[in-house]
Order: structure tokens, then C-alpha cells, then sequence
């Protein structure tokens, strides 16, 4: 058996999230691609795959080996790479993790420059606004808001996100402007779904403590993008992150309402599965990241509380 080479199937399995789909990247038949699996079940003694007809999730072991299994690939790729190009060539595939809104607005634009730095590197960028298990899912890196879910992942700050309360100037030209958190009652809010849970407690600010407020809408959507263009256009009031709109509110197309009520910034950051050195694409996409963030300028906070 040619443990690398069915390591690196492995990696590809969870990566494809199927067997059949692996197997055609490594031209491999579905019988093929299952039997180098049992292979390797064999090999290490456990099940490292729950197969269905619909669908594949790792075990237990299966997690443990596919952190490991991706570090020895990436080594060995790196190693070939260094010996044919020299040791400041990088290459091979990294798959991204973000939100949305950050993930077009923001991280494409740095990594097409990283890319025209290192033109053999690959990149899937995998754009969610709900939960990512990227251990799971084969990511290396995900860009993330706030407090992580999962305690066992590293992290690297990249700075501050504020989020504001905004509409256009169309929406608020017609409706008015709230002057404080309780005059949300008053209009459309344009509302942010997780899973099956509505982001309908907004943050904010009132004499000098944190506060929730319950507000309502006609739209709701699980996609920041589009609560971005629903608020765009005039559709109602949205909580966006500054990072996401920083562009828009320059350019006059979205307004800031409560500002001096605004909540502290939340963090944002790279995080990455923790038990092992990254690869070395890997690990230079994450300073290369730390860096472009750091110039183009993390959003500063707006006005101070109210109190």
C-alpha cells in the first residue's frame, strides 16, 4: 500500500465530502477509491469514515487522522516543491474559510495578490455566514468574528469589527432616523438568520450598559450579502459589521444610525486547527493576511456610548 498517496485520498475525501467526488480528482473508480479507504481502516485498526448512500462523516479516529494525514501531505509537498522550484516556491491548495460579505469584499481581493505572487498555489474559498466545522471539513484557515465556538482551535488576531446599526439614506429620508435603540420598534429591521435561530437581540449601549433589543421585520435571509443589498436598498434597518460596509458608508450609499449606542468592537481573526505546523503555503497565507489587514487599516471604533 502507498500510504502517502492514500493519505493524500483521504484528505481529499473529506475536502470533496465524498468518495465519488475524491476519486475523480485522482482518476481513481468508486470501487477503487473504497477499497484504498478500507486500506487504510485496515492499516491504523479503525474506522475512520461513517459511510452512507448520501453522505460521509469521520469518526473519532478519522478526525485525529486527518490532522496528521495533512501535515505529512503538505510536508511532502512542500518538499518536492523546494527540490524542483528552491525553497522560497510555494504551491498546492488551500482551502479558506469566511463569511460572506468578508469573504468577497475583503479576503478575495488579498489573496488574488497572493496568487500573483505564487502562482502555483490553489485556493478554494469556501463562503458561509452559518457554522463551519473546519477540522471537519478540511479547511486550513478560517477568518472569523468573535468569541470561536470551538476553544481547541489557534488563533491570530487581525483586529476590531464594529457593528452598526445603518440604513440608506432612501429608507430614512422616508421613515426618519432613530434617535435611540427603543425607536426600533418603530421600523423594518432587516433580521440575520443562524440555522434556525434569528438574530433579533440587537447590542447596544444605554447608560453605560449592555442591552438588548427586540426588533422585527419583514426579511429575514441566513446571507450577510444579501442583508447588505436589502439594506442598500431601502428595504428596511440591518446590524452590519463595519468591515462589511466601510465602502458603502464612505460613498454615501448606507448611513450609520445610533452610533452613540454602539456596542465595543468584537475581534476579528485567523483561526486554524491546532495540533500541528501548518504547511508552509499555510503558514506564509496567514502572515501574508495579518499583514494586508494591517495596512489596509482595521475599522476604527465609532463615537463613545451615550451615557
Amino acid at each position: 500500500m502507498n500510504l502517502l498517496a492514500n493519505l493524500s485520498l483521504f484528505v481529499r475525501i473529506v475536502e470533496k465530502g465524498g468518495l465519488a467526488a475524491a476519486g475523480r480528482d485522482f482518476g481513481y473508480s468508486p470501487a477503487s477509491v473504497s477499497e484504498r479507504v478500507t486500506a487504510l481502516e485496515d492499516h491504523y485498526g479503525a474506522r475512520l469514515l461513517n459511510r452512507t448512500t448520501r453522505a460521509i462523516s469521520l469518526t473519532d479516529e478519522g478526525r485525529l487522522l486527518l490532522d496528521g494525514a495533512k501535515q505529512l501531505v503538505g510536508d511532502a509537498h512542500d518538499l518536492q516543491s523546494q527540490i524542483r522550484h528552491g525553497a522560497d516556491h510555494l504551491s498546492g491548495l488551500i482551502r479558506i474559510s469566511a463569511t460572506f460579505d468578508l469573504g468577497r469584499n475583503r479576503l478575495a481581493p488579498i489573496l488574488d495578490q497572493f496568487m500573483e505572487m505564487h502562482p502555483d498555489i490553489r485556493i478554494d474559498l469556501v463562503l458561509s455566514d452559518g457554522y463551519v466545522d473546519i477540522v471537519a471539513q478540511g479547511i486550513d484557515l478560517a477568518l472569523r468574528y468573535g468569541a470561536l465556538a470551538d476553544s481547541s482551535l489557534m488563533r491570530r488576531r487581525l483586529g476590531s469589527s464594529y457593528r452598526l446599526a445603518c440604513a440608506s439614506p432612501q429608507y430614512l429620508a422616508r421613515y426618519g432616523t432613530p434617535e435611540t435603540p427603543d425607536d426600533l420598534a418603530n421600523h423594518n429591521c432587516l433580521v440575520m438568520r443562524f440555522g434556525n435561530q434569528l438574530n433579533q437581540e440587537w447590542p447596544f449601549i444605554v447608560d453605560g450598559k449592555l442591552k438588548m433589543f427586540m426588533v422585527r421585520g419583514n426579511k429575514s435571509a441566513n446571507d450577510g450579502s444579501l442583508i447588505r443589498q436589502w439594506i442598500l436598498g431601502g428595504y428596511g434597518i440591518g446590524m452590519k459589521s463595519h468591515w462589511d460596509i466601510e465602502d458603502d458608508i464612505r460613498d454615501g450609499r448606507i448611513v450609520p444610525v445610533l452610533k452613540d449606542f454602539s456596542p465595543p468592537g468584537t475581534d476579528l481573526q485567523i483561526v486554524f486547527p491546532a495540533g500541528s505546523n501548518q504547511p508552509k503555503r499555510v503558514r506564509c497565507l496567514i502572515d501574508f493576511l495579518s499583514a494586508a489587514f494591517e495596512n489596509g487599516g482595521i475599522p476604527q471604533s465609532p463615537s463613545g456610548p451615550k451615557h
